[in-house]
């Protein structure tokens, strides 16, 4: 574009001295001899052809080199166009090859680049979350069909002996019994399934004790702990209070205290604590059991992800109950992580002491 711009200003001024440069003097001589021209007469020739027209020639000039300057920049702009259209379509597509542009167009290829990155790692997770769902509705609905076949197989031994006798009957009304609740747990879990719709938090938020909250969830779980020889000690002082969703954050110390009896040893002891940091309260649930390895320490809290990778119709859950966990601490203002040693896990929860929505306003 500026070679052609700067040919057209040095042919116009070509065009300006050649009137009384030797251009014009060859022309003359030209027609001298080739016409059998006097001196004079030449000249006029010359100057009435190219002396008195030059403005017309400058403007023609000028035109081509216009017209030349717009076909370049045409097929320029052109050339790019094609090129963006070409690596827009190469975007949607599902490749590993990175997007590669002009020089030019360096600014572009490296934003283009990063936002296939982030698409792909988006379709990556939204596969796995799937592929991870489809697993547990599957795992479910075989693990539905053993208590649910117990059940009404002991009812039908119930029903054909209606002379068994008291004891018999009431170990076998206890088997039917245990199936029953373990049939509605799993029938729970697709339900959470079905439902699971994070976004979609409300919150409800009031004053909570929390020494009266862990306290009463400790209490809660002992026949659980109990057989399995566990306990949970509590260490948290009378008068630690926040403010939050009461039912919602029962659901996550829930969860958490859920997933660490399922994952300690027996005979072990689940600490639970609680104190206050600056306008934190800190909270921590420390069990004894195998090392979580980093790299399930970095998806425990993803959707439909479960420790024990393993289909168990006693523990298996839905792999919902750490996600939901931290969606609602979230909801709070607040933070969830874990970590795991040899010796411990141990998960802590940051939740702001005061609303968060009044300390903005």
């Amino acid at each position: 574009m500026l070679l052609i711009t700067s040919t057209a200003v040095a042919t116009v001024v070509f065009l300006r001295s050649s009137v009384k440069g030797r251009f014009g003097e060859r022309v003359a001589w030209f027609l001298e001899n080739t016409f059998r021209l006097d001196s004079h007469d030449a000249n006029r020739i010359y100057y009435h052809i190219f002396g008195r027209n030059i403005e017309l020639f400058m403007f023609i000039t000028i035109i081509v080199f216009l017209m030349l300057l717009f076909r370049f920049s045409i097929s320029w702009f052109t050339k790019y166009f094609d090129e963006i259209i070409a690596v827009m379509n190469k975007l949607v597509e599902e490749s590993d090859e990175e997007i590669t542009m002009s020089p030019e167009l360096d600014f572009m290829e490296k934003n283009l680049n990063q936002i296939k990155n982030t698409l792909e790692k988006k379709t990556r997770n939204a596969k796995e979350t799937e592929r991870r769902k489809n697993d547990l509705v599957v795992y479910l609905a075989h693990d539905i069909k053993t208590p649910l076949t117990s059940v009404i197989g002991y009812l039908s031994l119930l029903e054909e002996a209606p002379d068994m006798s008291a004891e018999k009957r009431s170990k076998y009304v206890g088997i039917t019994l245990e199936k029953a609740y373990r049939l509605e747990e799993l029938i729970n879990e697709f339900f959470e399934i079905t439902r699971f719709n994070l976004q979609s938090i409300v919150l409800n938020k009031s004053s909570i004790s929390l020494s009266f909250m862990l306290h009463q969830m400790a209490d809660e779980f002992y026949p659980i702990l109990m057989p399995q020889g566990k306990k949970a000690v509590v260490h948290i002082s009378d008068d630690l209070t926040l403010w939050g969703d009461t039912d919602k954050l029962a659901r996550v110390f829930n969860n958490i205290l859920k997933n660490a009896i399922t994952y300690s040893y027996e005979n072990s002891t689940i600490e639970i604590s609680a104190v206050q940091q600056g306008e934190n309260i800190i909270l921590t649930f420390t069990n004894q059991g195998d090392k979580i390895s980093s790299q399930k320490l970095n998806t425990i809290f993803e959707k439909f992800y479960r420790l024990d990778t393993s289909r168990s119709s006693k523990t298996g859950g839905a792999g919902l109950g750490l996600s939901i966990a931290k969606e609602i601490v979230t909801a709070h203002g607040g933070t969830i992580a874990a970590e795991s040693s040899a010796e411990h896990t141990v998960f802590t929860v940051k939740l702001p002491i005061r609303d968060t929505d009044l300390r903005k306003s």
